[in-house]
């Protein structure tokens, strides 16, 4: 497929995405107002039960309460559905990226083809050819280290090399990555770093790197997954 077809192609695909994701941001915004509105009624009723609470019945307390509890349940659906439509929006993105890196890999492979039939190489195929080999050594000598709150077989650490506090997220995801190597996380990359495994036993990605899920050491007790706790909360 020559170069103009790859990139027409990839421009049809990525048409509607401005759209589809101003879409989500503003359904974002909406709920965020929604939700400010919501903490306002919150604090009025309050406010409204803290100066009433002592002329008020025993039924008409809990009646009050009740009000404030639903206020409260209905901000925290607001959050989570803001949290969707986060998720949404990631994956919209990523599935474009992933596109765009097997059309890059497949255009790499044809112009190979066609340098090695014609017994030809660039000197920028050289040098990307010798950058890739660099490249590859990084990331075979710094595999991520997998940390686990318990001791099923599933949570099995492994251990890693000193030379993995040289290797940085933003280096790991400039490498190539073997497509038989098995990619984890919430953003589908290969392990790096410190990993710590989801308590889910069904959880469908099961590890994620730390700095993908907010983590600076390792948390004591369970730990689940942010789209463990959003299927946890829908149930």
């Amino acid at each position: 497929m020559a170069t103009a077809m790859y990139l027409e192609h990839y421009l049809d695909s990525i048409e509607g995405l401005p759209f589809e994701l101003q879409r989500n941001f503003s359904l974002m915004t909406d709920l965020d107002n929604r939700t400010e509105l919501k903490k306002v009624e919150i604090d009025n009723l309050a406010a409204e039960y803290t100066a009433k609470v002592k002329n008020l019945s025993s039924e008409e307390r809990m009646e009050h309460l009740k009000r404030i509890e639903n206020a409260y349940d209905q901000c925290r659906e607001f959050s989570d559905d803001k949290v969707l439509l986060a998720m949404q929006i990631y994956e919209m993105v990523d599935k474009h990226i992933r596109r765009l890196d097997a059309d890059l890999a497949r255009f790499e492979s044809e112009l190979k083809d066609k340098l090695d039939s014609s017994g030809l190489e660039s000197s920028d195929e050289k040098k990307s050819r010798k950058d890739k080999n660099v490249r590859e050594k990084k990331r075979c000598s710094g595999r991520g280290q997998k940390t686990s709150n318990n001791n099923s077989p599933k949570h099995t650490a492994q251990k890693t090399s000193p030379a993995l506090l040289a290797v940085q997220p933003s280096d790991v995801l400039d490498m190539p990555v073997d497509p038989n190597e098995p990619t984890y996380c919430l953003c589908s990359q290969v392990s790096y770093g410190e990993m710590i495994g989801c308590d889910n036993a069904d959880c469908p990605i099961e590890w994620f790197h730390f700095a993908c899920v907010d983590l600076t050491t390792k948390p004591k007790g369970e730990w689940f997954c942010p789209r463990c706790v959003l299927d946890m909360r829908k149930k």
